[in-house]
């Protein structure tokens, strides 16, 4: 059948359609949103050293904002799966890669409930990880934020949602929230020690690395713990460029409580005005784009005898390599006897 074989209903319907077309295409855009971008929920992701006191943190801190009336969900992404433990009380709590998967065996779908539990406004899950040797966390992280976004993750209607992650492992699964944007800012936690530093350094290095690559994710400043007033960590966020959103001292009443796990960041309690004061500046701190330190500049911060900055690189010979017999070889290319 040929063009000229159309019905005149055929027609009249083509006609009507390319009309339609070139009046929605006739119909001028709306202007270019050029406001700042905002975002209800702050979404903040917290690094740091292993053992550092981040969950000691941020389980006070959530707590202390939830008495200010704030709605907070408190998600632990660490595979040891202890960022809640201060919070419940020392107990455990169901983490979300093993409740999943127990789930999946048994042919059932996960729910808000089976996953995440609430104290005195303070709503708080734990993504979990691999038993030991049987698999990477930071995959596990992944799956979790998958779990997560089909739970819907971004449609929850919080003031506030802490990430906490262990900063010291580099994997990409550790910087889904840089990498991703799935945060507005970070912070990190650190004391006045090398490896502490180090880690925080690391995550400025990687919060840059993706701001050159376009990111958006900026680092809001740092929370130094256990400060024994030696200035190391000080001297290093004044040298990145972020500030310090609070100093939490090196004291027995807070060791012993955070080890009988105690929630100090309380209204009215001998250490609440200082997570008061800590939580008025995670709101409002805003995040910058960091300026990493090479390793030379971060040993630097510390005293030479401390950190052997004058110990001197003496290269091995091939006599170390071998032993007591020395070989002398011309090079090191292999060559084949010719055949």
């Amino acid at each position: 059948m040929n063009a000229s074989s159309c019905s005149p209903a055929v027609s009249v319907v083509q006609f009507t359609m390319k009309e339609r077309l070139r009046a929605e295409a006739a119909i001028e855009p709306d202007a270019v949103n050029t406001a700042p971008v905002t975002k209800e929920t702050q979404i903040i992701a917290i690094y740091g050293k292993g053992g550092i006191g981040k969950s000691f943190t941020l389980a006070n801190l959530s707590y202390m904002m939830a008495q200010q009336g704030k709605k907070v969900l408190l998600i632990g992404c660490d595979p040891k799966s202890d960022t809640t433990s201060l919070l419940f009380g020392g107990r455990a709590c169901p983490t979300i890669i093993e409740t999943s998967s127990k789930k999946k065996l048994a042919g059932e779908a996960v729910a808000i409930g089976d996953v995440c539990f609430k104290r005195d406004g303070v709503y708080a899950m734990e993504l979990g990880g691999p038993e030991v040797g049987r698999g990477c966390g930071g995959r596990g992280i992944i799956h979790g934020f998958e779990l997560l976004e089909k739970l819907g993750f971004h449609e929850w209607g919080f003031d506030y949602v802490l990430l906490d992650f262990l900063g010291d492992v580099v994997c990409g699964g550790f910087g889904l929230p840089i990498a991703r944007d799935m945060c507005q800012k970070v912070i990190v936690v650190a004391s006045n020690d090398l490896q502490s530093l180090y880690v925080a350094n690391n995550v400025c290095s990687a919060v840059e690395y993706f701001r050159k690559l376009g990111g958006n994710v900026g680092v809001a400043g740092m929370v130094i713990n256990r400060d024994d007033g030696t200035g190391e960590a000080t001297a290093f966020a004044e040298k990145v460029g972020i500030p310090v959103l609070s100093v939490i001292p090196a004291n027995d009443d807070i060791r012993r409580k955070s080890a009988s796990y105690e929630i100090i960041g309380r209204l009215g309690s001998p250490w609440g005005s200082m997570f008061a004061e800590l939580a008025e500046n995670v709101g409002t701190s805003t995040p910058v784009r960091p300026k990493p330190m090479t390793q030379d500049q971060l040993l630097g911060l510390f005293s030479a005898d401390v950190v052997g900055r004058n110990v001197v690189l003496e290269p091995a010979t091939q006599f170390d390599m071998c032993g007591k017999t020395e070989v002398t070889k011309e090079t090191l290319e292999v060559v084949y006897d010719e055949v």
